[in-house]
């Protein structure tokens, strides 16, 4: 796996590969614009330029994810919302597209006051006019698993594939794709804890849709246990995953290319009140785990 982290891009998006490179990122995932607003400050040509150059300059931390804002609901039936949520997702695939990143991840949604079906569909609708609005781009966009909590969807591995199937457009159809996210996956029912479930969990996803499809991992430890649906991250190895949970990850060879990136938070106090600085203790433990 290409370990890295959530990054800040304050002061512009290039800044994220210096604090990446400090902290020991292979890989890095940003937010383009504020994951809490609407509206985005529009990306200037100095902006994608000084990206790049700092692409180049660190070149050793890549892949670059982008991760879409936290508001996004497509699964709304509630239509100026849909349509809302929709622009905004188009715009993040835009500025993902622009910056050249090679991902974007987005949480499916959420059916609200409607059905299971009519939300899954609500998605599709979204997923098929977001790839013919960007024939030609290269930005693969990725479903986030998700814990399940309330109405959302894409907890289960069926709810997904159905969202890959319904969601394609006639082009880009290899433009769509799974980020998998470790607490998520664990609250929403399957077990990842030790070699043998991670191998049945694995075989599960691989039935029902493809490894192929696993583009990227959120690689954050749960505060809630196996089945909870409750969405609450943890520090690597503190949470109900467990080192030997990561450790299935860090060393299965089909994921040695693929970007893991922590969102877990960034400092912790120890216990005589002093803030650590949570990032790279984390990485250093994944990495520790590497047989």
């Amino acid at each position: 796996m290409r370990l890295g982290a959530q990054i800040s891009t304050a002061g512009g998006p290039f800044k994220a590969f210096q604090r990446g490179d400090e902290i020991g990122c292979e890989s890095i995932m940003i937010f383009t614009k504020s994951n809490r607003q609407w509206k985005a400050k529009p990306l200037t040509d100095d902006d994608v330029k000084k990206f790049k150059d700092a692409a180049a300059e660190f070149d050793h931390i890549y892949p670059v994810a982008v991760h879409a804002s936290y508001l996004i609901n497509v699964g709304s039936s509630d239509e100026a919302l849909w349509e809302k949520s929709y622009k905004a997702l188009k715009e993040e695939v835009e500025r993902a597209e622009a910056l050249g990143v090679s991902t974007l991840t987005f949480h499916p949604g959420a059916y609200i006051d409607a059905d299971e079906k009519t939300g899954l569909n609500n998605i599709s609708r979204a997923l098929r006019r977001l790839l013919e609005e960007t024939d030609g781009y290269q930005t693969t966009i990725c479903l986030e698993t998700m814990a399940g909590t309330g109405t959302t969807l894409g907890f289960r591995f069926e709810q997904l594939a159905y969202l890959l199937e319904h969601g394609q457009a006639v082009v880009n159809s290899e433009r769509l794709g799974i980020c998998f996210d470790t607490c998520h996956v664990l609250a929403a029912g399957y077990d990842i804890r030790t070699p043998d479930t991670y191998e049945a969990t694995m075989a599960e996803f691989d039935r029902v849709i493809g490894l192929e499809q696993i583009k990227c991992f959120h690689l954050n430890d749960s505060q809630y246990e196996l089945g909870d649906r409750r969405d609450r991250h943890e520090h690597i190895g503190q949470g109900a995953v467990g080192l030997e949970g990561f450790a299935n990850f860090v060393n299965d060879p089909r994921w040695a290319d693929h970007p893991a990136h922590l969102e877990t938070n960034k400092t912790k106090e120890d216990d005589e009140g002093n803030e650590i600085e949570m990032d790279p203790v984390n990485l250093s433990t994944l990495r520790e785990l590497i047989k």
